[in-house]
């Protein structure tokens, strides 16, 4: 039995100049709910409610700090709604990596079917939403 109960949270890093549009891009476009707040006006933060009990921590970085930079190859977002987020990314001017695509995991248990597609936010983060 696993010692985990899953992610409590992922975190970003923008600059300081950049927080609010990765802020607006998270709550406004993809409708995620603001959970808490905290820091100073030039050093804010805060926490997003992503769904399934899990976060997105917004952590700034002022100026003279550079955004931590890792390994992360893209975060993926549970939903029934692939079609209407990639719209309102669209819509939001952000780029789009892969329209809304059907596809099949072939593995030892039959397969799972999914929607899936995938963006790029406001820091250039890849994100995928998917639907089982």
């Amino acid at each position: 039995m696993s010692k985990t109960q899953g992610i409590h949270h992922v975190a970003l890093r923008p600059s300081t100049e950049d927080y609010q549009k990765v802020v607006t891009f998270y709550t406004d476009v993809l409708q995620m709910k603001m959970k808490r707040t905290w820091g100073t006006a030039d050093k804010p933060s805060c926490m997003i409610d992503i769904g399934g009990g899990s976060c997105m921590e917004i952590l700034s970085a002022p100026q003279a700090e550079e955004p931590l930079k890792g390994v992360l190859e893209h975060i993926a977002f549970a939903t029934e709604q692939v079609d209407e987020l990639i719209e309102a990314v669209r819509a939001a001017g952000y780029e789009i990596i892969t329209e809304p695509t059907d596809i099949f995991i072939d593995d030892a248990k039959g397969g799972l079917p999914a929607r899936i597609a995938f963006c790029k936010g406001p820091m250039g983060e890849i994100i995928e939403f998917f639907h089982e």
